[in-house]
């Protein structure tokens, strides 16, 4: 994982597995913050009332951390200590890359009258992580500066076109008297957009920079 990019889960997801009549059905969402991961936690507490444990591992990355910056907690929700969060927790870590982020797991199960042992909840938590990663897929996470583009309406649809078409992500579009484009560039691309915003305006567009954010893959 690199300060610039990192993957995230695609869409969220369920997927479930079944050992010795325990089910395990894992629950996959995008998070901002930790307390939008524990309120997932506590929803499925109260929609799956009957189920035995709600077990749970999450990672959020912080910006200022630097590389592998997340903040991460995990909970094994009353099964045997360092059998259920803790696994659930490796999983994400270690999944495809350097693992996904923005990511609550929470993996609820219905006990079906048999103990499995440590080994086995370890392995049943995780092989349930692990489907419903399969269910959700990932995308790129990047981080873009942001830059302001005013153009005029006769101008405005190909000159869009044209900057889609290169691989520049244009964020929003608003229409009045002139149009704004809001585009977004990797860092160290800047110098290329001013130049390829020259191109097509035949010099008379410039651009001004307007922050940076996180967007979901530029690459669609």
């Amino acid at each position: 994982m690199t300060t610039d990019s990192y993957l995230t889960i695609a869409r969220a997801a369920e997927a479930e597995v079944e050992v010795k009549r325990s089910r395990f059905r894992c629950t996959l969402e995008r998070v901002e913050d930790e307390t939008a991961a524990r309120a997932v936690v506590e929803r499925l507490r109260r929609e799956h009332w009957d189920a035995r444990h709600h077990c749970s591992a999450f990672r959020i990355r912080q910006s200022g951390l630097g590389p592998g910056g997340e903040i991460e907690r995990s909970s094994d929700d009353g099964e045997p200590a360092g059998t259920a969060g803790a696994p659930m927790l490796e999983v994400l870590r270690g999944h495809v890359e350097s693992g996904v982020s923005d990511v609550v797991a929470v993996v609820t199960r219905w006990f079906g009258g048999t103990l499995l042992g440590a080994g086995g909840l370890v392995r049943a938590y995780g092989d349930a992580v692990r489907a419903g990663l399969a269910e959700a897929g990932t995308l790129r996470r990047s981080l873009v500066r942001e830059h302001v583009l005013d153009l005029g309406h006769a101008d405005a649809g190909r000159v869009e076109s044209e900057l889609r078409s290169r691989g520049v992500a244009v964020l929003d579009s608003a229409y009045g008297a002139h149009v704004t484009l809001r585009l977004g560039v990797p860092p160290g691309e800047e110098e290329r957009l001013a130049a390829l915003v020259a191109e097509l305006t035949a010099g008379a567009g410039r651009t001004r920079p307007a922050g940076e954010r996180w967007v979901d893959s530029l690459t669609s």
